[in-house]
Formats: C-alpha cells, sequence, structure tokens
C-alpha cells in the first residue's frame, strides 16, 4: 500500500527532458475563458496545432468534454488518441497530475487540490478539480493526493533534487492561507522527492489582475486571466545546473525589474547537489503591450518532447533569437516554433496546455 510520501515510496519527478511515454492535453470548451464562439474557435485551432506538433514526435491523448470528441477529431486530423471526461477549463498542466517514477518500473501521480487558481472569479473548476485523479487512472499511476492548492505550472524541477517555486503561488492566500514555508517545501519535497527549493518573489506581472497597460482604453477594467504568478513562465530548467529565465529588457515594462530580480536570485543560488546555476537569460518578445495589458509573452513557458523543443512563437523579430538560443541549449533536439499569441490571450503558453508522462 502507497504512503502520503511518494518520496517515501520512492517516487520522485524526473525532469521534462526526459523520455516520454506521450503528453496530455485537455480540448478547450465553452466556458468563461472562451466565452465568445469566435475566441473558442480560435482556441480550439491553436490547441490542436499544439498537439499535431507534439505528435509529430511523441504520443498525445487530447480529453475532451462529453460528447466534444467528434469536433476535435475533425480538427487534429489522425493520429491523436481521444478520450472523454467532464472538464471546465483547458489548462492540463494545471489541473492534470503531476507525474512520477521509481526507477524500477513504477509510475504514480501527485493530485494536487485544485481551486482555479486561487478561486479566481472567472475560474470553474467543479471538474477540473478530479481531472488528474481521471488522467492518472487512465495511465495506470499509484495516486498521491496533496491537500497542498497548486498546479503543475508552478513547478519546474531539475531531475536531481532542485524544485523552483513562487512565493505568491504556494505561499498566497488565495491557495494556501495559513501555510509557513517550511511546510510547504515540506510537502512539495515529499510529493515530488526533491530536496532544494528555490524561491523567486513573483511571478510576470501580466500573470496577475493588474491595471491597464498605458495605451488600453479608457474605463479598461483590471483583471485579465492570470495564475498569480506561475513559475514556468518565468524560468525553467534546461538540464541540471542551468536554468533558463526571461528577461525583459525594456525598462518600460514592468517585467523589467521583475525579471532582473529573478536572474539575480538564481545566479545567486545553487542546486541540491551544491552546484551554482548558469543563467541563460532569453529576451522577451519586443511586444510590451497586448489586448490592454501588459504583455506575458514568454519563451520560457516551452514544452520539452521526445527529440523536440515545442517553442512559444509571436510573429515577432525575437522569435528567431530565442530558438538561437533554444537550439544551443538541447543541441539533440529539434526546435518547432509555434504561434502561442491565441493561447497567451487564454493566460497561459504551451507549456500550460500540456503535461509529460514519463517513460517508464
Amino acid at each position: 500500500m502507497p504512503t502520503e510520501s511518494p518520496a517515501a515510496d520512492g517516487y520522485r519527478m524526473p525532469a521534462e527532458w526526459t523520455p516520454h511515454e506521450r503528453t496530455w492535453m485537455a480540448w478547450p470548451g465553452p466556458n468563461p475563458t472562451f466565452d465568445d464562439p469566435d475566441d473558442l474557435a480560435a482556441a480550439r485551432r491553436a490547441w490542436a496545432e499544439v498537439a499535431r506538433t507534439i505528435g509529430r514526435f511523441e504520443p498525445v491523448t487530447m480529453v475532451c468534454g462529453q460528447g466534444q470528441s467528434a469536433g476535435a477529431s475533425a480538427l487534429l486530423g489522425p493520429g491523436t488518441d481521444l478520450v472523454e471526461r467532464d472538464l471546465d477549463d483547458a489548462w492540463l498542466r494545471d489541473t492534470g497530475p503531476t507525474f512520477l517514477v521509481d526507477g524500477n518500473g513504477g509510475l504514480a501521480a501527485v493530485d494536487w487540490t485544485f481551486n482555479g487558481w486561487g478561486a479566481q472569479h472567472w475560474a470553474r473548476w467543479e471538474h477540473d478539480a478530479k481531472i488528474a485523479g481521471h488522467v492518472a487512472d487512465l495511465a495506470g499511476a499509484t495516486t498521491y493526493a496533496s491537500e497542498l492548492v497548486n498546479e503543475g505550472g508552478a513547478i519546474h524541477v531539475d531531475g536531481e533534487g532542485t524544485v523552483l517555486l513562487t512565493e505568491t503561488v504556494q505561499l498566497g492566500p488565495e491557495r494556501n492561507p495559513g501555510w509557513t514555508r517550511e511546510r510547504a517545501e515540506a510537502e512539495i519535497h515529499a510529493k515530488l522527492g526533491t530536496s532544494k527549493a528555490i524561491w523567486l518573489p513573483r511571478g510576470l506581472t501580466g500573470d496577475y489582475p493588474a491595471p491597464p497597460s498605458p495605451s488600453a482604453p479608457p474605463g479598461t477594467a483590471p483583471g485579465g486571466y492570470g495564475t498569480l504568478g506561475h513559475v514556468d513562465i518565468v524560468a525553467a530548467f534546461a538540464r541540471p545546473g542551468v536554468v533558463v529565465v526571461h528577461h525583459q529588457p525594456d525598462p518600460a515594462h514592468p517585467d523589467h525589474e521583475v525579471t532582473g530580480e529573478a536572474a539575480g536570485i538564481l545566479r545567486a543560488s545553487t542546486d541540491a547537489r551544491g552546484r551554482p546555476l548558469e543563467v541563460v537569460e532569453v529576451p522577451a518578445p519586443t511586444v510590451l503591450e497586448a489586448d490592454g495589458r501588459w504583455a506575458d509573452w514568454s519563451y520560457i513557458n516551452h514544452y520539452l518532447c521526445n527529440g523536440a523543443v515545442i517553442l512559444c512563437a509571436f510573429d515577432d523579430p525575437r522569435d528567431d533569437t530565442a530558438a538561437g538560443i533554444f537550439r544551443r541549449l538541447f543541441p539533440g533536439r529539434t526546435v518547432v516554433p509555434v504561434d502561442a499569441r491565441t493561447i497567451f490571450s487564454g493566460g497561459g503558453g504551451i507549456h500550460c496546455i500540456t503535461q509529460q508522462q514519463p517513460r517508464i
């Protein structure tokens, strides 16, 4: 019988660059995120493009809402496996399970508590709070429940004991009121098999209900979709000892200060094995504002699948710069840019809509 601690049972979360069995995604359905039919149609085209691209490199399973498989199949084409379960939204990185391995053929999964990214007013999570368990069962994984309110986009590991976190997520009152840093770290380590947490103070500005940007029309209300500070749009491990971090070079954007602080913290940090981190800054796209708010467009929100890097693209002059950085970091992988602007308009990127199941 499993204990409450995957780590005690020999499980750990492997790094994303290790081989995958498949990628899991969720199909966009009618909900407050895509409340306009045109927005929903655009989201479905964008999700399908990501799925078809990943499908060139590894199997993809798309979880669809009840009765939505036929429409999904028409856009996805052959090659994507489809299953139906009740869904609220389409960000499976966050609502799905975090998969673990034990090195002896065992597959497990963490089912974090999910509350709609901090019970945000636009979120619905009646069904999404249960989808991690459904996906874990479909994958044949042993499931460990966690009382920590957390999402897959709020953690990033190097596979060797180090995890990246942000204070406004795991320690935020919207998710875990009253939790201390020590308690949150203990729960993360027990579930992921990690031993060293590196905390960033916050995420990108556009990931919070921030005031409108300077060029927004008069009367634009504060808000917008966001996660209140997920780390996977700010920083990610490229390999043990090496981390990529979002860099906003323009001081007119509030993320200039945010990303400078994040890079400084990471440069001053060591990983679980005592290695100083090498920090690779990836410049943000040149666009500063989108949809009347500060843009949080980020190349850091990429996805590693078998043999490839699926890289967010924005039809921006810095797309080529980012692709060159990732080609140097991952010389054995094909770097495939995919337009992510529609995905970002819904509050996330390519990493946010994908979840890897490691190969046993």
